[in-house]
């Protein structure tokens, strides 16, 4: 079994704090030394106690499920024998009321444009490998939020 590591730093500062009015920008640190900016997003704590120029948890959340996908796809492609020159996933989740009422990430759409040198694979070996790697992926098996897969073909 992994463990998986982050450490989440905030500090008030100067700020008064209880009007509630205090920044929300804060850093992940993570195991190889690299450091994130991180916010709420302006979405849900607007500016300027949100920074825009942090990633904020649900941008976070939908990087991470597209990121696993494209791992696993890049990987099951390479087994396959399909060179992969490039992958570009223009991913986007939605907020929206879940079944218990509560707000929720309750869809991410992974928008998959891959390149390939040599062989190409057809449209049924492509959509096979997305599923695959849909399938395979620790993230999207660890979460409620419906995941799709709309590949962009060239």
């Amino acid at each position: 079994m992994a463990l998986y590591t982050a450490e989440i730093l905030w500090s008030r500062g100067d700020q008064d704090f209880l009007d509630n009015r205090y920044s929300r920008g804060h850093l992940w640190r993570f195991d190889g030394g690299i450091e994130v900016p991180a916010s709420s997003s302006p979405h849900v704590v607007p500016l300027p106690s949100s920074r825009e120029d942090a990633v904020d948890p649900e941008e976070a959340f939908v990087a991470s499920l597209s990121s696993c996908h494209m791992l696993w796809f890049l990987s099951l492609a390479a087994r396959n024998g399909w060179k992969v020159d490039s992958y570009r996933d223009q991913a986007e989740g939605r907020m929206a009321r879940n079944a218990e009422g509560r707000l929720a990430m309750t869809r991410v759409t992974l928008r998959p444009a891959v390149s390939f040198n040599g062989a190409v694979p057809s449209r049924v070996q492509l959509d096979a490998l997305h599923h695959e790697a849909h399938e395979e992926c620790f993230i999207a098996s660890s979460v409620k939020t419906e995941v799709s897969c709309e590949p962009r073909y060239s």
